[in-house]
């Protein structure tokens, strides 16, 4: 069994910078890909970011490139997302996920995704 938690979320005015966690646990994968995936309540999930937890490369959406930041620290099982120059647009509850059977990240759909977390809620707003 593998676990996923995300932490880290809360309200901030626009402008305004966040980090959020995930930190796996339970059986052992190995190097995989882990995405973020956020979700507004009506519209579907859409991710965001992910990074090779092997080489550390990473990807991003056009609606987060310049503004969010993911990285990893291995010897914690944790991944994490700078959020900054936040604004009302990323309100959201935001996820975690780890792509099923490739360490390295190629799109975000969300059936290659699994183990996904219970989420942390991100609000902007001033």
């Amino acid at each position: 069994q593998v676990q996923l938690v995300e932490s880290g979320g809360g309200s901030v005015q626009p402008g305004g910078s966040l980090r959020l966690s995930c930190t796996r646990s339970g059986f052992n994968l190995g190097y995989v890909a882990i995405g973020w995936f956020r979700q507004v309540p009506g519209k579907e999930r859409e991710g965001i970011s992910c990074i090779s937890t092997r080489d550390g490369t990473t990807e991003y959406a056009d609606s987060v490139k310049g503004r969010f930041t993911i990285s990893r620290d291995n010897a914690k099982n944790t991944v994490y997302l700078q959020m900054n120059s936040l604004n009302a647009e990323d309100t959201a509850v935001y996820y975690c996920a780890i792509r099923l059977g490739e360490y390295y990240c190629s799109g975000y759909g969300l059936a290659d995704y699994a183990y996904w977390g219970q989420g942390t809620q991100v609000i902007v707003s001033s």
